[in-house]
């Protein structure tokens, strides 16, 4: 019985300080990580809106507001997850990017961060999470793809399989049209949330 009771002190003596080395070492590197993350996600943003001097957390965001935004324009299976505010050296606003998980994809979901400068203009798109079939949907990590929305000012994008022109046009991926559709839609949600709540139409 002895021995019993011994050896549950001694696991439980063990656990105890398992435990608060663990919260140590939380603690500890807590910090650092949590300035690695803000320090990536800097650079992601800068990767969007490349004139931007820094960028700051939009306080008006609210994801259910985003959410019945995007519903009302008929993109449900769209979240706006973030929003991050840019700022030029003088520290004004300049313009907005834009978070966006697509439900979409073919291989899972997309995360795509969008740049929208204060006219409306599409500054740049990155995928910050995508898993798309090889030489098919993951072209859409492609400059030669995103760039097709850079510095483009229009309402909406739509893709198109027939080369067809125009400014709002994206040429579709070949043989990844999912994947065309669902990053088409999630700059398209983006633009509706800043048209909607931050900027105002591009066409006023």
């Amino acid at each position: 019985m002895n021995k019993i009771v011994k050896n549950t002190w001694i696991l439980t003596a063990i656990t105890l300080v398992a435990g608060c080395l663990l919260g140590l070492v939380y603690e500890v590197t807590k910090a650092p990580i949590a300035a690695a993350q803000e320090s990536a996600k800097q650079e992601a943003y800068k990767t969007v809106l490349a004139d931007a001097d820094s960028f700051e957390t939009y306080d008006g965001f609210e994801e259910s507001e985003a959410a019945d935004v995007l519903k009302g324009a008929g993109y449900s299976s769209d979240d706006i997850s973030e929003v991050a505010v840019a700022l030029d050296k003088s520290g004004e606003e300049m313009g907005y990017v834009i978070t966006v998980m697509s439900h979409e994809g073919y291989g899972g979901d997309i995360e795509i961060s969008v740049g929208i400068a204060n006219d409306g203009t599409v500054k740049g798109i990155e995928m910050l999470s995508i898993n798309e079939t090889a030489g098919l949907g993951m072209k859409a990590t492609e400059p030669v793809f995103k760039e097709q929305f850079k510095d483009k000012q229009v309402e909406k994008f739509s893709y198109t399989k027939t080369g067809e022109s125009g400014e709002n046009k994206i040429d579709a991926l070949s043989g990844a049209t999912i994947t065309t559709n669902a990053v088409t839609n999630a700059v398209d949600s983006a633009l509706v949330y800043f048209q909607s709540e931050l900027g105002g139409s591009v066409n006023e």
